[in-house]
Order: structure tokens, then sequence, then C-alpha cells
């Protein structure tokens, strides 16, 4: 499948890229589109690959030492993701689990150097972005050590509305499929205790479930619970 280079030059991270530079990087891509469920790699395995997100939406999971499975992160349109070269592993750290159907550019590990220096701006937004997940990791260990379950709850679902909400009537969906349990497994805590909180929170309007779907019916409100929280 070949692809236009408007579409990945509509991502910030390739904007500022001359057009021929990016018709090298996608003369050497290839393309791979998966079913929800599907895994782009797992936990583990040889780090062969690095990744462009080009449409979907991606949970990357890991299991702990003692068996239990968190998300340590949502991968959006335009991430890059699984470039384990970058810090310094074979394998990978963890599993990207396609959340709805998700089509991504991939390109051989080995080539990773030659891809960062095609751009000094596409280096530095690499570089970036490894340091917005490092504080995202950061502020969810902060989270979780410090902050009550119902705030962490909170925290993270503004934080999705914020990286994959589009506007519907008067509230903001969350555009991708997610589980109570997913929720559950970003903020360490257990099925049950996010049951009752989103209960508590469609009780009095602040957000509406359904199967796999969230909308924030009162964003404010619900940043308002999480301040007050604080």
């Amino acid at each position: 499948m070949k692809l236009d280079k408007s579409v990945v030059k509509s991502f910030p991270m390739f904007e500022k890229m001359p057009d021929g530079d990016i018709e090298a990087l996608l003369a050497l891509a290839v393309s791979r589109r998966i079913c929800p469920g599907d895994a782009f790699f797992e936990q583990g395995g040889p780090a062969t690959h690095f990744y462009l997100l080009i449409n979907g939406r991606l949970k990357v999971t890991q299991v702990t030492p003692d068996g239990q499975q968190i998300i340590v992160r949502v991968v959006h349109p335009g991430d890059l993701f699984g470039f384990a070269r970058a810090l310094r592993r074979a394998d990978y750290p963890g599993t990207a689990i396609a959340a709805m159907e998700s089509l991504a550019l991939s390109w051989p590990t080995e080539l990773w150097p030659q891809f960062i220096n095609r751009s000094p701006h596409l280096a530095v937004s690499a570089l970036n972005t490894i340091g917005q997940r490092l504080e995202e990791a950061h502020t969810r260990i902060r989270e979780m050590s410090t902050q009550e379950v119902e705030r962490r709850v909170a925290h993270t679902v503004i934080r999705l509305s914020k990286q994959a909400g589009r506007a519907e009537g008067t509230g903001i969906r969350i555009d991708f499929p997610i589980s109570r349990q997913d929720i559950a497994e970003m903020t360490g805590t257990t099925l049950h205790t996010v049951s009752r909180i989103l209960s508590s929170w469609e009780a009095i309007g602040l957000v509406k479930g359904g199967r796999q779907k969230l909308l924030l019916r009162d964003p404010a409100g619900l940043q308002a619970l999480a301040n007050a929280l604080e």
C-alpha cells in the first residue's frame, strides 16, 4: 500500500521535514493493518521494527513480575512506537495491542539512525517524544503513590479526553473503545472499584458509559471534582 506523503506531513513530528526526505522514508516503509485485539509486537519479543501509527489507537500493556497486566500508555495517530533502539533495548518492553482497527508504517530497527539523521527537527521531535513518555510515566507513578483512587481515575479520564476526545452533543467522547477494565489497568486499581466510581459519576451526570464507550457529559465538573479531591 502506497501512502501519500501529505498524510505523514500532517503529523507535527514531520511537518517541517522536506518532501524529498519524507518520500525517501516512505520508500523504505512497509504498511501493516491489524484488527482490534491483535498486536503489532509482544513484550519480550525481539525489537525488529519500529512504527508510526497512521490511524487507529493502540494500548501498550506490560505484565509485571507478579503477573499483573497494566496499560502503560495509549498510542495515538502520528505517534512513533516500538523504537526500542532509542532506549538501547534489543526487545520490546511492552505489547502494542489494537484497541480498534489500526494502520501503521514500519521500518527495520537498523534504520533508526538513518531515520533520525534525515532531519534535525525529527531527531529533536523523537527525543521530545521520549521525554514526554517519561514525564507521563513519572506522573502516573506519582499519582499511584500519592493519590486516592477516585482522583487517579478522574485524572486518567480527563487525560484521555484531551488526547483522544471529540465533541459530541454537549460532551466529549473518548474516541476509541475503552473498557472499565482498561481504566483499572491504567490506574492500578480493580475493575470493581472503577465500576463503582463510574457508576457514581453517572448518577450525578458527570459521565455516561456504555459498552467500551465513555462520554464526559460535564468535563468541567469532572475537573472540579478532581481538583476538589486534591
